[in-house]
């Protein structure tokens, strides 16, 4: 099996799921995100975001490739490129950290480690860069895929609480932690990245 992680640029934005690609959620306030919504602009609104932080603060996501095939990726940012974080009663995300804005891998390649290297490899380029945490608002009440991506699960990798709250709590995980991660905390990822609630307790080897 041949993987790839690769940085996300305006070249390979296509190979993401069809409504991560027109999914301004992030990207934008509420008020100006349903303003594109209704003008019919969201994909276009997507693409200058990430031009604009491509050029002003350098790569903000990876895409994962398995024998060529776009299979996941995962997107992050500082707090003051994502304008919905201020929305979330538990903001600001710390001024160390950047935010883990969402992340998916596709079902069928869960359970892979797929998760645990996509994870490693933002770690790896953010401590380079001199941060030293990745923050996110995570869902206490999460049901389904969405952007905001669940908090139990966030929990289970390592994440912790730094501002409780019944439906929105701001979670951390240290940079450095993530660099020696066992294989619990890997299965724990995939699950996360692949917002799946169940999955067997074993898996091939």
């Amino acid at each position: 099996m041949g993987r790839r992680l690769v940085p996300l640029t305006l070249d390979n934005l296509q190979d993401l799921p069809k409504r991560c690609r027109a999914c301004v959620f992030w990207e934008l306030d509420p008020v100006s995100g349903e303003a594109a919504v209704k003008a019919g602009t969201p994909a276009l609104e997507k693409e200058a975001w990430i031009s604009a932080v491509l050029l002003d603060w350098g790569s903000c996501g990876r895409v994962v490739y398995v024998d060529e095939v776009p299979v996941g990726f995962v997107l992050y940012a500082p707090p003051a490129y994502v304008p919905r974080s201020t929305a979330f009663p538990t903001s600001p995300v710390s001024p160390d950290a950047v935010q883990l804005m969402t992340a998916f891998i596709m079902p069928g390649y869960q359970g892979q480690g797929l998760g645990r290297v996509m994870v490693q490899t933002v770690a790896k380029d953010l401590l380079r860069r001199g941060f030293k945490a990745i923050e996110a608002f995570g869902d206490a009440r999460w049901k389904e895929p969405a952007c905001v991506l669940p908090a139990d699960h966030l929990l289970a990798v390592g994440f912790k609480t730094v501002r409780p709250h019944p439906t929105s709590p701001r979670l951390r995980l240290e940079l450095r932690t993530t660099l020696s991660w066992k294989e619990d905390v890997e299965m724990a990822i995939d699950r996360l990245l692949g917002a799946v609630q169940k999955e067997p307790a074993l898996r091939p080897l």
